[in-house]
């Protein structure tokens, strides 16, 4: 378990969920917290990183570090999200070994999942029984590359980690991209563009698909539980899924809009329907706090007053 006293790391400490576990640590009274951004670091050189890891000597690191798109993004760029993902990985992984991390908790996603279709909840032990989906294969395949990486250096090396198959996050601090971000800041930034310039708003797909939504507050929370209680894989999930259609209806309520949808069938819906087995993570005692509707209104209540600043 960290102590207060520990150094920790945090890579990708100025994206979404690395700000978070970030002011996280340091809110609980942890004195000795790094954070790692493009600034400080280039992770996909390794003698840059093991230069960095030598020089801190953290005992426990939070790997949140990557190179993500959405749907769209995955789809045009699969072979870069692969290169670039395999190489953070790699690298951190390997540096975190050679000055004696004792334990890593690593972001990996539940895209690693395989394709194939099943009634059941998707379970940790599932990961290895097919191919991912095709949209986003370059990156699945990399995150899956890093779990394997992290499994062999546990048993070579006695390297501890756990590896969180994180379901779609969003809240404040998002990247808001419309046309390769994920669906949460796509559709926030495209609410608000629409509702400001008195337009109707498209929607991509129909608005069946259903995914299971986790507030970036939660994940951070649940990743401290994930540290210090979790070895392995787990799914960082709620357990529960909404169609996109809700999405939109909260969010179309929420600025005023009900009546100005357009939903564009030729753009891609991505999976169909995935539902995750929450009860590891649910055995660590954490439980999610901030309920879908809430979380979409104050994310876009965020992103409306920061306009100007938010990343796209």
């Amino acid at each position: 378990m960290m102590g207060l006293d520990d150094t920790i790391l945090v890579t990708g400490a100025n994206g979404l969920v690395g700000t978070h576990v970030f002011k996280l640590l340091q809110s609980k009274g942890f004195t000795k917290v790094v954070g790692i951004g493009r600034a400080e670091c280039d992770l996909t050189d390794y003698a840059g990183v093991r230069a960095f890891f030598t020089a801190v000597r953290p005992l426990y690191v939070f790997h949140a570090a990557a190179y993500v798109a959405g749907i769209m993004g995955n789809m045009r760029n699969q072979a870069l999200s692969f290169l670039r993902n395999t190489l953070i990985n790699t690298h951190v992984v390997a540096a975190s070994q050679t000055v004696g991390v004792r334990k890593i908790c690593a972001m990996g996603t539940v895209a690693m999942y395989p394709d194939a279709p099943t009634d059941a909840r998707l379970r940790e032990d599932m990961v290895w029984r097919g191919p991912p989906h095709s949209s986003e294969r370059g990156y699945a395949h990399a995150k899956r590359g890093m779990l394997a990486q992290l499994d062999v250096y546990r048993e070579s090396y006695g390297l501890e980690y756990a590896c969180a198959l994180s379901t779609n996050l969003y809240g404040p601090g998002d990247r808001f991209d419309i046309e390769n971000g994920h669906v949460i800041p796509s559709l926030v930034r495209k609410f608000f563009e629409a509702n400001k310039n008195n337009e109707p708003i498209t929607v991509w797909g129909d608005g069946s698909a259903r995914r299971d939504f986790v507030h970036v507050e939660d994940a951070a929370r649940a990743l401290l539980s994930i540290m210090d209680k979790v070895d392995g894989p787990v799914n960082l999930a709620t357990g529960k899924t909404h169609a996109i259609r809700e999405v939109v209806k909260v969010l179309a309520h929420h600025v005023g809009m009900d009546d100005r949808i357009i939903w564009d069938t030729m753009k891609p819906s991505g999976q169909v329907f995935r539902e995750y087995d929450v009860s590891i993570l649910s055995d660590t005692g954490f439980r999610c706090q901030i309920d879908l509707p809430e979380g979409l209104c104050t994310t876009y209540d965020w992103y409306a007053t920061n306009v100007s600043t938010a990343r796209r």
